[in-house]
């Protein structure tokens, strides 16, 4: 038997006032649809799923016409606004982190005996804060040309390609028709004038019917996806080849052939703990996995790329472009860059990791799985 909450009972439980709700109902916004035995309005599940899209999106900062576009959209069912709002946590959070970096910076300063200018002051809660996440992203994160041709090689004769997780568009090929998928908001803004048209998706519901691409890529973004499973799946599904940039994730490829999991960061594997493991990856797709080897001088900041210039990590807008940060916590990142500024400068670094020099590219766990 399906259960009817009174209004009084979803303000108490939604943490709003009555005269909230009632004001939503007047306006047509959240409307409940049901009435109880004693005659009284009450609200069913479907009107309480609304009703959390509602609140949910008003406590974004939306106003009450964009909320009303937003849930009113035909084409969005409750599935699709749960990730759009995901997204847009996400999103929230990062700016959050952002300032919270600019605080800790301007504090550190402040110790120093340093003021800021009035101009950087401003900066910090202005437009600027924005470029802390992205700006980073996109003055370290380039389309390194050695791991470009590994992908580009994968994808045969394709000449429709789905670009899924694009980002700001790295690694997509100049010579072909790509259509990019990209969730998150703040990265779909980074993506430069003439860059492939960029569709508001997820990987594991993309808006396109079978087979509709010769080819679906995904680079560095499996990780981010909240079921990967699902969404190599969907990518099978519009597309008749699957190319994916990963990587193996396990405690020991990673313990064994990176310097920085092994010696400073014992945290990583804890991230992965509950990621799927290369098989359970490829088997669902019918992939093969390649290796795909790291160059010394990786033009792309992925969380490997700077594996023979171990003083990059220190470089705070350099970590800022790799998400294993932000999921670590400061503490650990903290300890991170005190421990390898320590060891840099003692000579400890160089002891250890002697084997690395001269070595023009390492295998550090990263797979094209090829399908």
């Amino acid at each position: 038997m399906e259960e009817y909450l009174t209004v009084g009972r979803v303000a108490e439980l939604a943490g709003v006032s009555v005269r909230t709700l009632h004001h939503y109902d007047e306006i047509g916004l959240a409307q409940p649809s049901a009435r109880t035995a004693a005659g009284y309005r009450a609200y069913s599940a479907r009107d309480v799923e609304r009703l959390r899209e509602v609140l949910a999106y008003r406590r974004l900062g939306f106003g009450l016409l964009e909320v009303a576009d937003l849930v009113g959209d035909p084409t969005t069912d409750a599935i699709a606004h749960l990730h759009r709002l995901r997204g847009l946590l996400l999103d929230q959070r990062h700016r959050a982190d952002a300032l919270v970096a600019a605080i800790d910076r301007e504090l550190e300063a402040r110790a120093r005996g340093q003021r800021m200018t009035p101009k950087e002051q401003l900066e910090m809660i202005g437009p600027r804060l924005y470029e802390v996440i992205g700006g980073a992203y996109t003055a370290t994160r380039h389309t390194d040309p050695h791991i470009a041709a590994s992908i580009w090689d994968a994808l045969g004769d394709a000449r429709t390609v789905l670009n899924v997780g694009a980002g700001t568009g790295s690694y997509e090929p100049s010579d072909r028709q790509v259509t990019a998928v990209e969730p998150s908001a703040v990265m779909r803004a980074q993506r430069p004038t003439g860059a492939a048209p960029c569709v508001d998706a997820v990987a594991e519901r993309l808006p396109f019917a079978d087979q509709s691409f010769d080819a679906a890529m995904a680079v560095s973004t499996v990780h981010h996806w909240q079921d990967p499973i699902a969404g190599l799946r969907e990518l099978r599904r519009v597309a008749r080849r699957v190319v994916v940039l990963t990587f193996d994730a396990s405690e020991a490829t990673q313990r064994r052939r990176f310097w920085l999991t092994r010696d400073y960061l014992p945290e990583f594997a804890g991230l992965f703990a509950d990621w799927p493991t290369l098989s359970e990856l490829t088997g669902p797709i019918g992939a093969a996995a390649e290796p795909v080897l790291v160059p010394w001088d990786c033009a792309d900041g992925l969380f490997e790329a700077y594996w023979r210039r171990p003083h990059a990590y220190l470089e705070e807008h350099v970590r800022r472009a790799m998400s294993v940060w932000t999921r670590v916590g400061p503490d650990a990142e903290q300890r991170v860059v005190s421990g390898l500024r320590d060891d840099l400068d003692s000579g400890r670094w160089a002891e250890r990791n002697h084997d690395l020099d001269g070595l023009d590219a390492a295998d550090l766990g990263l797979r094209l799985l090829v399908a």
